[in-house]
């Protein structure tokens, strides 16, 4: 009995009123069932990973580590290394200088990464990453999109939203009751991949990039302050993915600004960068588009900083919003794009409850004529089931869609297989001539065997439909799952527990079976 009380008292909050549930006391349960996107309507967006520009950025990085460890070594290489990785983006490929050095070449790009190949023909270095290498970096940016966009998702205050990756290089994102999906779209539209930078200071700023050439090493961006481009070195001195946290603020002049802050390396990169070059410009640079590029006052060794602009409060939350949620490993594409309205899941929740209502009234009328007394117990427990059933969506906050509903009216059925086992075989015993306490007893215990292996088929199937289905599939397992273990419970101990009662209260001469 205490189940059935929680039971009640869990699934109230989705029959009273927002305002009534506003006024609650902490302790008592609040939370409602989460409507999917077929019955409250909303966006639904297909999302496409440019995996191209994985493999481009893996290239990247090994011709900058290669870049980086010959002149450690005082090997010297071609002047067009910066245009070394090949046109088919497969390989790396750059000549060296010294035909001397090629030995110890080799032995210091092969430590680079296990994972690429280095050949060198003469003075010709190709280095070749293996196909499993990049298979795996693939894999691995569509996990980290689709953890990075649910972080972008929940913090803009979104709740409930279905993410699930689709195939090797797309991500499904619904979210029910969003109406216009365009402030996300913009926010999983940025990669948000922020470095920090020395302006070269020997380079003018220009308006239009195509009447100037950044000097070696260094690279025009346009600035989001000014308009203009600004020169700055492609050495990256700290990276954003040492970002732990960041926030909005106000400066002396109440005008919003961006905080954030490092992790310990981030913080020493950030500290040892600052004091070595006090009085240059730093270029902070989000998506390859300058946001700030402040003159460095003072050595900054607290690990935090500010970003000030001409920042309105969106702006500003947004960024600080893209900057705690980390950068896209790669960007992505909507390549599909569906609304659905609000009156269409309205219409979808009154048709399932309708079917819902209708099914278990025929059910209920059918258990009473069929077994009278015990009939009406086994409504009792169909009742009982259903209450329990949406107690239990809403305590997991499970999403319940159309096909959900479905699950729902399919359980109401199967609610009573049990009692209908158990009824039959008392009716069983009771022809042989048992005496009716005994019939009872044996009823239930031997239709045990055929209850428990009927549910755990069914349980069996739920859970193969939820592991390899898609979001309204699993919506329907959970709740068949749910439903199918909550009907073991009302069929074979609440009903039990209602005619021993029932039993000791009338002492009948014969069973009303």
């Amino acid at each position: 009995m205490c189940v059935c009380a929680f039971g009640i008292l869990f699934s109230l909050p989705n029959i009273l009123p927002q305002s009534f549930l506003n006024n609650m006391p902490s302790f008592m349960p609040t939370q409602r069932v989460c409507l999917g996107l077929d019955l409250r309507g909303g966006a639904h967006l297909l999302l496409e990973v440019d995996l191209d520009c994985v493999k481009n950025d893996y290239l990247n990085q090994i011709l900058d580590a290669a870049r980086t460890v010959l002149r450690k070594e005082s090997i010297s290489y071609t002047a067009d290394f910066p245009k070394a990785i090949a046109k088919d983006k497969d390989k790396v490929e750059f000549d060296l200088k010294d035909s001397s050095r090629v030995g110890k070449a080799r032995g210091v790009l092969a430590s680079i990464d296990q994972d690429f190949k280095v050949d060198i023909v003469g003075t010709h270095v190709t280095m070749t990453p293996s196909e499993e290498a990049i298979q795996r970096r693939k894999f691995d940016a569509v996990e980290r999109s689709i953890e990075i966009v649910r972080k972008r998702v929940d913090e803009t205050g979104t709740r409930e939203a279905n993410i699930q990756r689709q195939g090797d290089n797309r991500i499904l994102l619904q979210i029910p009751g969003l109406q216009d999906p365009s402030h996300v779209k913009e926010l999983l539209g940025r990669t948000a991949k922020m470095t920090f930078r020395l302006v070269d200071e020997t380079a003018p700023e220009i308006t239009d990039r195509k009447k100037a050439v950044a000097p070696a090493g260094s690279i025009y961006l346009e600035s989001s302050e000014s308009g203009k481009f600004i020169a700055v070195k492609k050495h990256v001195l700290v990276g954003g993915e040492t970002l732990v946290d960041a926030g909005i603020g106000y400066d002396e002049y109440n005008r919003p600004e961006v905080s954030f802050k490092f992790n310990k390396i981030g913080a020493k990169k950030f500290g040892e960068a600052t004091k070595e070059n006090v009085g240059k410009r730093f270029a902070i640079v989000l998506d390859n588009e300058i946001i700030s590029a402040p003159v460095i006052q003072t050595p900054i060794t607290g690990g935090s900083g500010r970003i000030t602009g001409e920042f309105s409060i969106e702006k500003a939350r947004d960024l600080a919003l893209l900057l705690r949620a980390g950068a896209l490993p790669a960007p992505l594409c909507v390549i599909e794009e569906k609304t659905v309205g609000p009156d269409l899941g309205a219409d979808s929740i009154r048709s399932g409850i309708l079917a819902t209502l209708l099914s278990g009234l025929f059910v209920l009328i059918f258990m009473y004529m069929w077994y009278s007394s015990f009939g009406m117990i086994a409504n009792i427990a169909v009742v009982v089931n259903m209450i329990l059933t949406i107690a239990g969506l809403s305590c997991l906050q499970a999403t319940l869609t159309l096909p959900g509903i479905a699950g729902i009216a399919l359980t109401v059925g199967m609610a009573v297989d049990a009692n209908v086992l158990i009824n039959e075989r008392i009716k069983e015993y009771m022809r042989k001539g048992d005496k009716w306490v005994k019939a009872v007893e044996s009823g239930y215990d031997l239709a045990m065997t055929s209850i428990i292996d009927t549910n755990l088929n069914t349980i069996i199937g739920m859970m193969c439909l939820y592991q390899f289905g898609t979001g309204p599939v699993k919506g329907f397992a959970i709740t068949t799952i749910l439903g199918t273990i909550i009907s073991f419970f009302t069929s074979t101990t609440l009903t039990k527990y209602i005619i021993s009662i029932l039993i000791k209260m009338k002492r009948p001469i014969s069973l009303p079976i």
